[in-house]
C-alpha cells in the first residue's frame, strides 16, 4: 500500500544511528516497564553463552574456524598462522571469488592456466581423494553446484528456480591436468573443491603448527578437525552446529570429519537442495545416511570417506569395512550404525 511505499522510499534516507542515541538521549520524559518477552539483544558474553547452543564443555562456540593448543603461550601463534594461511587459501582456491586461481581456471576451461602453488596442492589433494574413492569424490561438479542454485558463499544463496543441469562425466576427473605451476580444467567442467578444500585447508594448518614447533594442537575448519602433534582431545559429534552433541569421542592423531544432507541446505527450483552431489547423477545425493562422521589418517582422508558413505548409501558400510574405517553413521530414519573402531555410543 502506500504506506509500504513511504517507508521504502524515506527508510534509506534516514541517518544509521542507534535507537539510544537517536531517540532516547533526546528525550527528557520517559518510562521503563520491566518486562519478560524472551528477546535479548545479546549485549554480553555471558547473555552469549546463555543463548547459545553448548558443547560437551559447556562452551559455546560459533566459528568457521577454531583453533586449540595445549602450549598457552602457543595459541596466539597458532591463530597467526591459521588466520594468514585461510586468507591466502580462500584467494587461491574459492569458487565464489572471481579473482581466485579456482575461478580463472574454470574461465579458461579447456586451456592451461598458471596458478599459485597452493592451488595446484589442493588440488593434488582433490585428486587422490578422486583416485582413493573411484570418482565417488569428486573435484569436477562446480557446473552441476550452480546449477543446483549453489552459485555463490552459502550465506547469500537466494532462492532462485533451478538452471538446466549439464551432463556430467564422472570420468572427466581422470583429464584434469597438472604441471609445477599450472592447471588444465576439461573443457566444459569446472573445479568444486567443496569436498575436500576445508579439509585440506586443516591438513595444511596443523602442518605448519608442526613446522612451527607448536603443539599438540587442533585446527577445526567448517568441523573437518586436523591435529598437530599427538594428543588426547574430546570432539563433540552431532549432526547440526547449534545441536546438542550426540556423543564425545577422543581424538589422539590425524583427523576426523563429518559430512551430513542436514546442513547447507537451500531451496531451489521449488524443491529443497543439500550439497552433496552424486557425480554419477550430477544432482543432490538421495540419501541412505543424513550424517557420517569418520575417523582417518588425517581430515582429508576422513572427510573422503565420510563424503563417499554419503554417496555410496547402501554400500557405504561394506566400502568402509573394506578399507578399515572407523566410522558412525546415522541413517535417514535415525538409526544409529558404527563400523570398525568407532565408538560405542555409551562408552
Amino acid at each position: 500500500g502506500d504506506e509500504a511505499r513511504e517507508v521504502a522510499a524515506l527508510y534509506p534516507l534516514l541517518p544509521s544511528v542507534s535507537v539510544d542515541y537517536g531517540v532516547m538521549e533526546k528525550v527528557h520524559e520517559v518510562a521503563v516497564v520491566p518486562v519478560d518477552c524472551g528477546w535479548s539483544d545479546v549485549g554480553s558474553w555471558q547473555a552469549s553463552w546463555e543463548l547459545g547452543a553448548r558443547d560437551a564443555g559447556s562452551n559455546v562456540v560459533r566459528a568457521d574456524a577454531a583453533v586449540l593448543c595445549d602450549a598457552p603461550l602457543g595459541l596466539a601463534h597458532c591463530v597467526l598462522i591459521a588466520r594468514e594461511f585461510l586468507g591466502d587459501f580462500d584467494q587461491a582456491c574459492s569458487r565464489f571469488r572471481t579473482d581466485s586461481d579456482l575461478s580463472r581456471a574454470n574461465a579458461r576451461a579447456g586451456s592451461w592456466t598458471t596458478v599459485e602453488p597452493l592451488l595446484l596442492a589442493a588440488v593434488r589433494t582433490a585428486l587422490d581423494a578422486a583416485t582413493d574413492t573411484g570418482g565417488v569424490v569428486d573435484p569436477l561438479l562446480g557446473r552441476s553446484m550452480v546449477a543446483l542454485g549453489y552459485d555463490r558463499d552459502f550465506a547469500r544463496l537466494r532462492p532462485d528456480g533451478v538452471r538446466m543441469l549439464a551432463q556430467h562425466d564422472p570420468t572427466a576427473w581422470l583429464r584434469l591436468e597438472l604441471t609445477d605451476d599450472a592447471i588444465l580444467v576439461p573443457a566444459g567442467h569446472a573445479l568444486d573443491l567443496g569436498a575436500t578444500g576445508k579439509a585440506c585447508a586443516a591438513d595444511m594448518v596443523a602442518a605448519a603448527f608442526v613446522q612451527a614447533g607448536i603443539g599438540p594442537a587442533l585446527i577445526s575448519i567448517g568441523g573437518d578437525i586436523a591435529l598437530a602433534g599427538d594428543g588426547d582431545w574430546p570432539v563433540a559429534i552431532s549432526e547440526h552446529p547449534e545441536s546438542a552433541p550426540d556423543q564425545v569421542v577422543w581424538l589422539g592423531s590425524g583427523g576426523l570429519a563429518t559430512s551430513s544432507t542436514q546442513v547447507r541446505r537451500w531451496t531451489a527450483g521449488g524443491v529443497r537442495r543439500h550439497h552433496l552431489i552424486d557425480p554419477r547423477t550430477g544432482t543432490c545425493v538421495e540419501p541412505t545416511w543424513r550424517t557420517v562422521s569418520a575417523i582417518g589418517r588425517s581430515a582429508t582422508a576422513a572427510n573422503a570417506a565420510t563424503t563417499a558413505a554419503i554417496v555410496l548409501g547402501e554400500d557405504a558400510v561394506a566400502w568402509l569395512r573394506l578399507r578399515g574405517v572407523h566410522a558412525r553413521l546415522v541413517g535417514v530414519d535415525g538409526n544409529v550404525c558404527t563400523v570398525g573402531g568407532w565408538p560405542r555410543e555409551d562408552s
